[in-house]
C-alpha cells in the first residue's frame, strides 16, 4: 500500500516527496509507505484549515452533528475492515479492535454528534436594567497530535468535540501507526465533512508535530503523549500564545485491599496492566497489595498471568499481540534489568517470547516486586506489559505509596468497604480513580489528569469547553445610567 497525506479535502503527496514504511509489529514487515508532512505540509494544511474555518463555524450546529452522526454510521458499516486494519498496524488483539476500539471510536462520533446543538450558554443575572449572557465560540484551527498505542479511538476523542463545536482540524497521528487516521480522512469525505475542515498529516513529531505547535495560525493544540514531548508541546506554543491542552503519562496506583473480592481483583488488575500489551496511560503498572492477602493475591495473579495467550494480532483466540515497534519492546524490556539493578525480583515474564514470533515485537506479561516505592521501576512510566508490585500495611500507608509520584492520571481500588472507598476516591491525587473496577471509559465522562499527567479534559461536556471560548455580552434593557461627566 501507499498512503498519502489528506489535505483540504483530497490525499496528496508530501513537499518533499519524502515516505515512511508503517510495518507490522507481528513479524515487522512492511505494510505500507506512508508520506511524510513536514513543515511545508503543515503550512498547506493550516491555511486550508483556515480557509474552511469561517463557514464551517457558522454552519448550523445541527448540521455539523448531523455529518459526526454519518460518520459514525460509516465507521459501523466498515468496522470489520478498520479493526483489521487497527490490529494490522499496531498489535492490537483483532477481538479488542472489533469489541472496543471501533465501537468506542463510532460511539465517541455519535455522542458528540449528538451534542453538538446541545452545548449552550448561560444567562447570568447581574445589576438591574442589564441583560448579561455568554457565547461558547470555537476557538479557530485546532492542531492535534495523537499518539501510536490507541490511533483510530484516539483520533476520534480529538476531532469529535472540536468539529461539534465549530473549529477545524490538522491532525497528526504519529509515524509508526497512520493507518486508520487516513482511513478515518476518507470517511469523513464520504459523510460531507467540507474540504479543509479536517487535515491528516502523519510526519515526524520533531518535524511536523514542531512546525504545529509553532504556528501562528493554529489557536489551539491538543496533545497526547509523553510528559517529556508535552513539554516540549508548551515551549513551542509560547509565539502565539495559543491555548494547549495535554494528556501524558500516567503510573497507575491500582491498590487491593484485604476484603476486596479476590477473584474480581485479579482478573481487573490483569486487564489494568495487560490489555493492550499495557501500552496505555492509564494502565494499573503499580500493584498495591495489602500485606494480608499479598501472597494469595499474587499465586493467583502470576497464574492467570503466565496463561495469557500470545500471538498474531489477527488470530481471534489471541489475547495479547505484540508491543508497537521493536525499539519500544527494547525500551521495556531494560527496565527488566533496571529492576534487577535495583534489587528488584522478577516473579514472571521479562523476556521476549521465541519460537514463531521471535520475529515481532513481543513481551512476555511481566511481574516485578520493587524493593521500594522509590525505585525507579515504581516511579518511571514503562509502558508495556510490566507491573511493579508493592505491600502495604494499612490504609495510611496505601495512600501515601499511590500519591507518591509525580504523575496523576488514573487509580483504581478494589474494596468492599464503602467508606473507604470514597475517602480513597476523594484523597488519591488523580484524575479518574476507578471503584472495584479499572480502565472504564465513556464518551460522556471526563478523561484527563494531574500533574506530571497533563491539563485538561477530553470526552464529555468538558471537552466542549475544552474546544471553545466564553464570550461575555452585555445589554443595557432598560438601565438609567447617570452621566460620568456631567456638563
Amino acid at each position: 500500500m501507499r498512503r498519502q497525506l489528506f489535505i483540504d479535502g483530497g490525499f496528496v503527496d508530501a513537499a518533499s516527496g519524502e515516505t515512511r514504511a508503517t510495518l507490522n509489529p507481528h513479524d515487522n514487515s512492511v505494510i505500507a509507505e506512508v508520506a511524510m508532512a513536514g513543515t511545508e505540509d503543515v503550512a498547506r494544511a493550516v491555511a486550508a484549515a483556515r480557509r474552511a474555518f469561517p463557514a464551517w463555524s457558522r454552519r448550523p450546529a445541527a448540521e455539523r452533528g448531523r455529518i459526526l452522526l454519518k460518520l459514525a454510521d460509516l465507521i459501523e458499516a466498515g468496522a470489520e475492515s478498520l479493526a483489521q486494519l487497527e490490529s494490522l498496524d499496531t498489535g492490537h488483539p483483532i477481538r479488542d479492535s472489533r469489541m472496543l476500539d471501533v465501537p468506542r471510536t463510532a460511539g465517541c462520533y455519535r455522542y458528540f454528534g449528538g451534542m453538538a446543538d446541545k452545548f449552550q450558554g448561560e444567562t447570568i443575572p447581574v445589576e438591574a436594567g442589564f441583560l448579561n449572557y455568554t457565547l461558547r465560540e470555537p476557538v479557530g484551527v485546532v492542531g492535534q497530535v495523537v499518539p501510536w498505542n490507541f490511533p483510530l479511538m484516539f483520533t476520534s476523542w480529538k476531532m469529535a468535540p472540536a468539529l461539534a463545536a465549530g473549529n477545524t482540524v490538522v491532525m497528526k497521528p504519529a509515524e509508526i501507526t497512520p493507518l486508520t487516521s487516513l482511513k478515518i480522512g476518507e470517511l469523513m469525505a464520504e459523510a460531507g465533512v467540507p474540504p479543509g475542515v479536517v487535515n491528516i498529516l502523519p510526519g515526524l513529531g520533531s518535524v511536523a508535530g514542531q512546525a504545529l505547535a509553532e504556528h501562528p495560525g493554529v489557536a489551539k493544540i491538543a496533545f497526547t503523549g509523553s510528559t517529556a514531548t508535552g513539554r516540549r508541546i508548551v515551549q513551542a506554543s509560547a509565539g502565539n500564545l495559543k491555548k494547549v491542552q495535554l494528556e501524558l503519562g500516567g503510573k497507575g496506583a491500582n491498590i487491593v485491599f484485604e476484603d476486596a473480592g479476590l477473584a474480581a481483583a485479579v482478573n481487573g488488575s490483569a486487564w489494568a496492566i495487560f490489555h493492550n500489551q499495557g501500552q496505555a496511560c492509564i494502565a494499573g503498572s503499580r500493584l498495591l497489595l495489602h500485606e494480608k492477602i499479598a501472597d494469595a493475591f499474587l499465586e493467583k495473579f502470576i497464574a492467570l498471568a503466565s496463561s495469557i495467550r500470545l500471538g498474531n494480532p489477527l488470530d481471534d483466540q489471541t489475547e495479547m499481540g505484540p508491543l508497537t515497534s521493536a525499539e519500544h519492546r527494547d525500551r521495556v524490556l531494560g527496565y527488566v534489568d533496571v529492576a534487577r539493578s535495583e534489587g528488584g525480583e522478577l516473579l514472571a515474564g521479562g523476556k521476549a517470547p521465541g519460537g514463531a514470533l521471535a520475529r515481532g515485537c513481543y513481551v512476555e506479561p511481566t511481574i516485578v516486586r520493587a524493593a521500594s516505592p522509590a525505585d525507579r521501576i515504581a516511579q518511571e512510566e514503562v509502558f508495556g506489559p510490566f507491573v511493579t508490585v508493592l505491600t502495604f500495611r494499612d490504609d495510611e500507608e496505601a495512600l501515601k505509596i499511590a500519591n507518591g509520584t509525580d504523575y496523576g492520571l488514573g487509580s483504581g481500588l478494589w474494596t468492599s468497604n464503602l467508606q473507604r472507598a470514597h475517602r480513597f476516591a476523594r484523597e488519591l491525587r488523580a484524575g479518574m480513580v476507578w471503584i472495584n473496577s479499572y480502565k472504564r471509559v465513556n464518551p460522556g465522562s471526563p478523561f484527563g489528569g494531574v500533574g506530571l499527567s497533563g491539563y485538561g479534559r477530553e470526552m464529555g461536556f468538558d471537552a466542549m469547553r475544552e474546544y471553545t471560548q466564553v464570550k461575555s455580552v452585555w445589554v443595557n434593557v432598560d438601565a438609567q445610567i447617570a452621566p460620568h461627566y456631567a456638563r
